[in-house]
């Protein structure tokens, strides 16, 4: 299942972040507040608590803490330009990362690095990358994480193409995805139209 976020604010920020004149700093920045949306809304429903007495100025009463543990997943590279929003709601969780390449010729997904912690129980993996194009790294991505006996999975991208979707959900339809925006298509160098150009070069400044 596929949400897309409705917010004036994303809006706001989706139109900075598609900007072609819009610097690395910035980007970095728009990415990374964005990121903070996408998180809210995707562990909403997600995340488990339990109950904790807390001693306030006047009295006794009962708080709630999270009880699950968090793994957040980059994948590498433009996924670690979302981490950093991640880890500002989500900062006693535990990251590991997934790398990717793309072969520029097939658009399908070359994996050469991986470093995530396996799972022990009901852990939660929170997969991020910026761009939801082919689908093809998430796919790949998903399929590692549940090798490693994730059950609970989530992924969050901020600009997604239908046919990245429909190929997601092929796959995966046990898998939820957030993502700030359900753009038109791709184009024949499967490019996210109308995107926002290469992610991981704006984010890090490599045009």
């Amino acid at each position: 299942m596929i949400t897309v976020l409705r917010h004036p604010l994303v809006d706001h920020r989706l139109a900075y972040l598609r900007d072609v004149a819009t610097k690395p700093k910035l980007f970095r920045e728009l990415v990374s507040e964005l990121t903070v949306f996408l998180a809210y809304e995707a562990l909403r429903d997600l995340l488990r608590t339990t109950e904790i007495t807390v001693e306030t100025p006047l009295t006794t009463t009962v708080g709630k803490k999270v009880a699950d543990e968090i793994v957040i997943v980059p994948i590498l590279r433009a996924g670690m330009g979302m981490l950093d929003g991640m880890l500002s709601i989500l900062p006693y969780a535990k990251v590991g990362v997934l790398g990717m390449q793309r072969n520029e010729e097939t658009a399908e997904p070359i994996p050469y690095y991986a470093k995530v912690p396996p799972a022990h129980g009901e852990e939660l993996a929170v997969l991020i990358d910026p761009m939801f194009a082919t689908g093809g790294s998430a796919i790949d991505a998903v399929s590692q994480l549940k090798k490693l006996g994730y059950r609970r999975i989530v992924f969050l991208s901020l600009v997604a193409a239908p046919e990245g979707i429909s190929r997601f959900e092929q796959r995966h339809p046990d898998v939820s995805v957030f993502t700030a925006a359900k753009d038109e298509c791709l184009n024949s160098r499967h490019y996210i139209v109308p995107g926002l150009g290469d992610a991981g070069d704006r984010i890090f400044g490599t045009l």
